[in-house]
């Protein structure tokens, strides 16, 4: 409970932000509309024609400041209208339907899935590599680190011609993007797992004569567990970051990316942060998941779960 408190604290405080900052925002389409529909008294002088144009305050009617909440094209959608547009699509709509967000979410997690396999697969033995071989550790670790300054939205239509150039398209090139992503977190973190047996550990293992593989196995993997996990939860975030990313440059027809291209292109703000919310939701739900089967894999090994 003590845990949840802090949490719902800050979702409060900015639900309540948002809130306040839908006025400001649109007041501009509110006092238009009112003045339209004859509610709001035109401006004549320069002074009402300038705080007409700043805040809407010469609507007459201070209870026409409820119109910012119900715009059917906000600049700033109120929660209520992003909500009922994720019920719309998401509950309401069939999930064979292009409009259904589910539909839309499938189409982004399996690129997510499948990139996040290939990043975390070469993440790992990556590091492996770089843990026992100097050679690596001088050269790929660097390189690793370089290639995550370069910006995802300049590299990711780089990626997507290249391969639409040699006939490869739909789904492998939005998963090598989500890989981009992932592996690095990976990296890192199985690194600094892989080296966290002190010299102590080290030495009882020589003292055994366990053979590299045995430290390997017996010692320094299981050590590198719960790095492993933060990893994931970060390499998973990034993951789906990436796929959204590649379909945006691609024009794309499904997914998240494809609905926030539609919400843009065609001036429905609603349908854009409906699909940005529904990434949030599947982001957070991936990542619990993690967290669900790191509890359970450190019970079973017998370490304690901060």
């Amino acid at each position: 409970m003590k845990s949840i408190i802090p949490v719902l604290t800050i979702v409060v405080a900015i639900l309540l932000i948002w809130v306040l900052a839908v006025i400001p925002m649109n007041m501009h389409l509110t006092a238009d509309q009112a003045q339209r529909d004859g509610l709001a008294v035109s401006p004549e002088t320069p002074a009402e024609r300038q705080e007409y144009n700043g805040l809407g305050l010469s609507l007459r009617n201070p209870s026409l400041l409820g119109l910012t909440f119900v715009q059917e094209r906000p600049r700033l959608p109120s929660p209520h209208q992003v909500a009922a547009e994720m019920w719309d699509t998401i509950v309401m709509k069939k999930i064979t339907s292009k409009r259904s967000l589910v539909y839309h979410g499938w189409v982004t997690l399996s690129a997510t899935l499948l990139g996040f396999a290939i990043g975390t697969g070469l993440g790992i033995l990556l590091a492996v590599g770089i843990v026992y071989n100097r050679a690596m550790d001088m050269s790929v670790m660097p390189w690793a680190i370089a290639s995550q300054t370069i910006p995802i939205l300049a590299l990711a239509p780089m990626i997507i011609v290249v391969l639409g150039a040699i006939g490869i398209q739909g789904l492998l090139p939005k998963a090598i993007i989500s890989a981009y992503l992932s592996f690095f977190p990976v990296v890192v973190g199985m690194v600094k797992g892989l080296r966290s047996p002190d010299a102590m550990q080290l030495d009882l293992l020589r003292t055994y004569h366990a053979s590299p593989a045995q430290g390997f196995w017996k010692l320094r993997l299981p050590a590198s567990v719960p790095y492993l996990f933060a990893s994931l939860k970060i390499g998973i975030s990034a993951s789906l970051v990436g796929a959204i990313v590649a379909e945006l440059p691609t024009g794309a027809r499904a997914g998240f990316g494809a609905r926030m291209l539609v919400g843009d292109q065609y001036g429905q703000p609603l349908v854009t942060w409906a699909a940005l919310f529904a990434a949030a939701i599947t982001a957070a739900a991936l990542v619990g998941l993690f967290s669900l089967l790191e509890r359970l894999t450190l019970r079973r090994m017998g370490m304690a779960h901060a």
